[in-house]
């Protein structure tokens, strides 16, 4: 049986969480949880792979494990795209919500036993499919909560917005310390552990707290479907599996090979997806011009991500590599920083600065910077945090002070302030109404395509070395920035009447 939209919401108590429904509660649990595993398991991911066998490690190279950092963002990204197909054609956003956070807790598990390069591949594969399922589900569930026209909704979505930061800040700081004291496995068992509990809990309450919302997907496969994409995913997958067995045995299937496909993949896949939007008959002149707005918008996102993710890679190397991690030396307290640490930075200054960023918008009323000029401060920003970093290098001393990577990341985050959320909206506003929920998957798609990249820019550390890479990238962010600043006449006369 279908249940409607209306008859789905009903059916959750209203009341329970905070004056919310009830059911937010538990997603806000489950979302902790699945953050502090996939933060924690990340903040000491790079470190893993490039570290010694001696150490516990991988021993890979620092470029490889930067590199192969960037293709996992971006495969977690673009497997989204299949989890949200699976859910509303075959699953259902519960299913596959519940599914996700199986595999991922597995995949956890598996990172954290000491069976090396096979686990470690195991785990990759088991989390980037998982998260795929688990990370757009959840957030329709939490959608399906409310009618679409309760005013709770937007503060319903802030809270969880939290839930997400305040995993992401403590996992570091907690998977750091344990990675410090014991091992890199134990460190993984407690991201595995954290992913337990949420999947523990979900299971306990989903029933009563969410009750009818999600259980079904909403466009199911009829009959005659099922037996045509069965068909094809059997043949697309054996097609794969041949090919896959066919390139390892002869020797082409390279890591370099592969994240050549990965970056190929983060850069056509947009292109598809706004080429067919734009070449559709359901789409107006009117929505045509928009779509082209949305281009500088989403380059403006996409250098803005890659500057931004980069912090959990080529950031996380300098800190572990070229920061003065010994306070003793530094600020004379005898205590030496995990370099994990630096990860919970960024969710730290976006749960202190959000709330004054949203005052500051809602302040200015109609003095309210337009769309693109906050896209054009937040690729400023981006840029501005690379290029600050030239300063203590430019001193020439070995290891600087670790402030100055604090003073990076806080003003990547106030960059991600204006642009993140302004994106999102955005994408609603700009997107085509034959189109709208592909359009905000164009813009998740923003993300991927930067950490695609990525797997290929961070090959130029070692050869630029930090300076010049940092000088880099930081110079073309400010190219952009003259460039959005401009073209924002322009690019605001295409939105036509979208602010």
């Amino acid at each position: 049986m279908k249940y409607t939209r209306e008859q789905q919401v009903e059916s959750v108590p209203q009341t329970g969480f905070f004056g919310h429904p009830k059911g937010l509660g538990i997603l806000f649990f489950v979302e902790f949880w699945e953050r502090f595993s996939y933060y924690g398991m990340r903040a000491i991911l790079v470190y893993y792979m490039y570290a010694t066998l001696a150490k516990g490690g991988l021993g890979m190279d620092q470029t490889t494990a930067m590199s192969i950092g960037s293709m996992y963002g971006a495969l977690i990204f673009m497997t989204g795209i299949l989890g949200g197909w699976l859910a509303d054609r075959i699953l259902g956003s519960r299913k596959a919500l519940l599914t996700g956070a199986t595999l991922i807790m597995f995949g956890h598990i598996a990172m954290s036993l000491p069976f090396g390069i096979p686990a470690f591949l195991a785990s990759m594969f088991l989390i980037i499919v998982g998260s795929g399922l688990m990370k757009p589900n959840i957030s329709n569930v939490l959608g399906g909560l409310y009618h679409k026209n309760d005013d709770r909704m937007d503060a319903g979505f802030v809270i969880f917005y939290m839930s997400v930061n305040m995993g992401a800040f403590v996992s570091p700081l907690v998977v750091g310390a344990l990675q410090e004291k014991y091992n890199y496995h134990i460190g993984f068992l407690a991201a595995a552990i954290g992913m337990a509990l949420a999947l523990i809990v979900y299971i306990i309450f989903n029933r009563k707290s969410l009750a009818l919302v999600g259980l079904e997907p909403t466009n199911p496969l009829n009959d005659e479907e099922k037996k045509r994409y069965g068909k094809m995913f059997a043949i697309v997958g054996g097609v794969l599996i041949v090919l896959i067995v066919g390139l390892i045995l002869a020797g082409i299937l390279t890591f370099k090979t592969f994240s050549m496909v990965v970056t190929f993949l983060g850069v056509f896949l947009p292109i598809i997806y706004w080429t067919t939007m734009y070449r559709s008959k359901d789409v107006n002149e009117i929505e045509k011009s928009r779509l082209i707005a949305y281009i500088p918008l989403f380059l403006a996102s996409v250098l803005f991500w890659s500057i931004q993710e980069q912090g959990a890679n080529v950031l996380a190397v300098f800190a572990d590599t070229r920061t003065q991690l010994d306070l003793s030396k530094s600020m004379g307290i005898d205590f030496k920083i995990p370099a994990a640490w630096f990860q919970s930075i960024n969710p730290f200054f976006i749960v202190l600065l959000a709330p004054f960023i949203s005052a500051l918008w809602t302040k200015l009323g109609k003095r309210n910077p337009s769309t693109p000029i906050k896209f054009t401060i937040g690729v400023f920003l981006a840029g501005l945090s690379f290029l600050i970093m030239l300063v203590p290098m430019a001193s020439g001393e070995k290891l600087i002070n670790p402030m100055w990577l604090v003073a990076s990341f806080l003003i990547c985050v106030v960059g991600e302030l204006c642009l993140s959320p302004t994106g999102s909206a955005t994408s609603v506003k700009l997107a085509p109404e034959a189109f709208n929920s592909q359009m905000l998957s164009l813009w998740f798609l923003s993300n991927a395509t930067a950490q695609a990249l990525n797997a290929q820019l961070v090959k130029l550390v070692e050869p630029m070395g930090y300076f010049n890479y940092f000088l880099l990238l930081g110079g073309i962010a400010m190219a952009l920035f003259l460039i959005l600043l401009l073209s924002n006449k322009w690019v605001s006369k295409k939105m036509h009447g979208i602010h």
